[in-house]
């Protein structure tokens, strides 16, 4: 089952019955060495999947759940090794969207969901997303319209005694930062199992190559699209993938985007261009 979440839909599945893991690896083409995240609908919930919940991680849950945050954690003997792709650690959070919650509580177990997309492909914001992505390979959509916050979500690392950033995400490093301290810069993915999801050095692409420019530059060659997007970042975000999806319906020969500012509040979009542009 597919399902909206604030940032994008989701695949979901039982995050504790390793059968239904597996079916999202195989629905997504997803490799075994990305973990899930897996969506709770209470800090209780949350707290049952992990051996440590520190007192930084209470702060934080309080602070930005629900929302865009997700937190790396040791993880309890019984959740499945599948999901973790091996990993001693799971990602939780909490989204901030009605329908997810309600799905989660209807459920009564914990719901892990990447999001509903073949694997390193656009992340889907609408459910016509999901349906162009996926086809057969989804049973069932919960359309809850356009998602608002419109990519991933943050993922911070707390297994260890500093608190490290694996994925940009619209919870800045920064706000982050004001509730438990410095926060150290991670996310490299490893030989074998990546720390967080997004880490592939070729992710969130569109089918049509993507070109950012630098000063409106645009390529010389073939028959394209420069996308106008927001100057706001939250507003860029809210649209990016959306607009990407739109031109990579459009058949043009590539889709170029002017390289956003190398500013702090710009860095999850940055990360998500550059990925999504690598070749």
């Amino acid at each position: 089952m597919a399902f909206p979440t604030e940032t994008v839909y989701g695949l979901g599945a039982n995050a504790l019955d390793p059968a239904a893991i597996e079916k999202i690896y195989a629905a997504k083409g997803r490799p075994p060495s990305s973990p899930l995240i897996v969506h709770v609908n209470s800090i209780e919930m949350a707290r049952s999947l992990v051996r440590e919940w520190p007192e930084r991680g209470e702060r934080l849950a309080r602070a930005f759940w629900p929302g865009p945050l997700t937190l790396v954690l040791p993880k309890q003997p019984h959740v499945p090794d599948r999901l973790t792709a091996g990993l001693d650690t799971v990602g939780v959070r909490m989204p901030a969207n009605a329908i997810a919650l309600a799905l989660i509580e209807r459920a009564g177990f914990p719901i892990a969901a990447p999001s509903a997309n073949r694997f390193g492909e656009l992340s889907p914001t609408t459910a016509q997303h999901v349906r162009n992505a996926m086809g057969d390979r989804v049973a069932m959509v919960l359309d809850g319209g356009r998602t608002n916050v419109g990519i991933e979500s943050t993922v911070l690392s707390l297994a260890g005694s500093e608190a490290i950033l694996l994925r940009p995400g619209m919870v800045a490093k920064e706000q982050i930062e004001e509730i438990i301290g410095p926060v150290q810069l991670g996310g490299t993915a490893g030989e074998v199992a990546h720390p967080s999801p997004g880490l592939h050095a070729r992710h969130y692409s569109p089918r049509t190559p993507l070109i950012l420019v630098e000063r409106g530059k645009l390529p010389s060659s073939g028959r394209g699209i420069r996308l106008q997007m927001p100057a706001d970042p939250r507003q860029y975000a809210a649209v990016l993938y959306e607009r990407l999806h739109q031109a990579d319906l459009e058949g043009w020969d590539w889709i170029a985007v002017e390289r956003p500012p190398n500013e702090p509040a710009w860095a999850a979009i940055r990360d998500r261009l550059e990925r999504a542009a690598a070749r």
